[in-house]
């Protein structure tokens, strides 16, 4: 039985330790603030609720998964999944509006067929066909595998099947999510569908690889679901299984330094002094915090340096008077009336004024999150550049977004808080309150995370900031290859 010390208990951590518990080993996890969870965290106020990280959860078979491998209790025993459909409504800068149906392909081209126009539905469902073969080519080396010693594979090879064009007498494919858009989808409403995924996790399409078609294809094939009560329930129920497989937790603790005995990782000091001993330290915490614990970057021969990418996020949490009105949608995105500006905005945010962003708007059906049946909670948030010092003139564009979806949203306020990235700064650590976009194939490398494994013996990486990236799904997955890499050793290859 080996003595396991977890830095940080964000979801990827607390499923690593699950794991790692029932494997027979001793797991501690030392968390800085005084909760589970990570970015996934609920706040609370005059009787309404809100989740202020994920507000959806894809691909749920990771954590159906986690508990199926930690115990007896099935996942769908512990919270409940509600699989949302409409999976999202979009409205588009024209003015044309789609409710997208949830985890049906042959549904989403009807609806985008009657919405938008004949043939163009078509063009999407043909696009969905080849995302799946990038889908198919990558699912088993980014989210069930380690990331390889000759990870350079990944980096150069692009999986995406564009359709080839001749230009200029050259056969030429598209390499980015910008080019497959304006190459094999041919309309600006279909252009936003598509790099509103990307945009999502502050990823510019315009020097985005090609391979992110994966993110909408996971949507699309494997459906978009709601934990009734909110994401924070997942949270909750995974700290759970924690503690009922012994991992003990200490809250308040922060670790100011990773200890080395004989060239491997021993343990960790806190910052009131106290040194813990471990046989292995797992980590979950971005690049620069982790380089700060070591006295130095961890990255060397066979790894990935630590370029993570990532963008912050606004996020507004609203208190409205009166009830959901009928039919409403889950999930609402409003799209930028100026793209090229929101994605000039993103690169180089210096820019004023501040460009009116995609929006999304979250209005879950959960009496658990209202005071009663005459009020709603809803949340909006948008994606921001790292480091861009949000206030509440930013918030203001926003609203007026979110007024767009949310039926007079003005009048039905009776309050909303800002949260800005110096939240997400506080309860996770990552500088600039960054979020990580998951990792892709291709574009050299540049969209690949750090590896599980690294340069120091006995010490791991886990959760968003290393592979297979951020993400409630390779949050769970970046667990699973922890805990495999610690019981089975470097010679790991994932889950059949």
């Amino acid at each position: 039985m080996a003595r396991i010390a977890v830095i940080g208990a964000g979801m990827g951590a607390l499923a690593a330790a699950a794991r790692l518990a029932v494997a027979g080993h001793r797991v501690t996890v030392y968390e800085r603030t005084d909760t589970y969870g990570g970015a996934v965290r609920r706040f609370e106020r005059d009787g309404f609720a809100f989740d202020t990280g994920p507000g959806l959860l894809p691909l749920p078979a990771v954590w159906r998964d986690l508990f199926l491998k930690t115990g007896k209790e099935p996942l769908e025993d512990l919270v409940e999944l509600v699989q949302v459909d409409p999976s999202s409504r979009h409205l588009f800068a024209d003015g044309t509006q789609v409710a997208v149906p949830n985890a049906s392909r042959a549904g989403v081209v009807s609806a985008l067929d009657e919405a938008l126009g004949a043939g163009v539905g078509q063009r999407w469902g043909d696009f969905l066909v080849r995302a799946r073969e990038a889908w198919d080519r990558t699912r088993r080396p980014l989210l069930e595998e380690p990331l390889w010693p000759n990870w350079q594979v990944l980096a150069e090879r692009e999986p995406y099947p564009a359709v080839p064009h001749k230009r200029l007498l050259r056969t030429r494919r598209a390499t980015t999510l910008a080019e497959v858009a304006d190459r094999e989808l041919r309309d600006d409403r279909l252009t936003a569908l598509l790099t509103g995924h990307a945009l999502a996790h502050g990823l510019d399409p315009r020097a985005t690889p090609a391979s992110a078609a994966v993110l909408p294809y996971l949507e699309h094939a494997f459906g978009t679901w709601y934990v009734r009560g909110g994401i924070r329930e997942l949270a909750r129920a995974v700290y759970e299984r924690c503690v009922r497989r012994r991992v003990e937790f200490v809250f308040g603790a922060e670790v100011t330094r990773i200890t080395v005995k004989d060239g491997r990782a021993a343990g960790v000091e806190l910052a009131d002094g106290t040194v813990a001993d471990a046989d292995h330290v797992v980590a979950d915490a971005d690049p620069a915090l982790l380089g700060r614990l070591t006295d130095g970057p961890l990255d060397g021969t066979g790894d990935v340096r630590p370029g993570a990418r990532g963008a912050a996020r606004l996020t507004l949490l609203l208190a409205l008077r009166g009830a959901r009105e009928a039919g409403a949608a889950h999930r609402t995105v409003v799209h930028a009336p100026d793209p090229e500006a929101e994605l000039d905005f993103l690169a180089n945010p210096g820019g004023d004024p501040f460009p009116v962003p995609t929006v999304t708007v979250l209005r879950p059906d959960d009496p658990a999150l209202r005071p009663d049946d005459a009020h709603e909670s809803a949340v909006v948030w948008a994606t921001l550049p790292a480091g861009l010092d949000a206030d509440a003139g930013h918030a203001e564009v926003l609203l007026d977004a979110a007024a767009k979806a949310v039926p007079a949203l003005r009048d039905r306020l009776l309050w909303h808080e800002i949260r800005t990235p110096d939240h997400n700064s506080a309860e996770t650590g990552a500088r600039h309150g960054a979020v990580p976009a998951p990792s892709l194939a291709a574009g050299e490398g540049g969209f690949l995370h750090p590896a599980n494994s690294t340069r120091l013996p006995g010490l791991y990486r886990v959760g968003g900031w290393s592979h297979p990236g951020g993400g409630l799904p390779h949050a769970g997955m970046s667990g699973a290859m922890v805990a495999g890499l610690v019981v089975e050793g470097p010679e790991f290859r994932g889950s059949t």
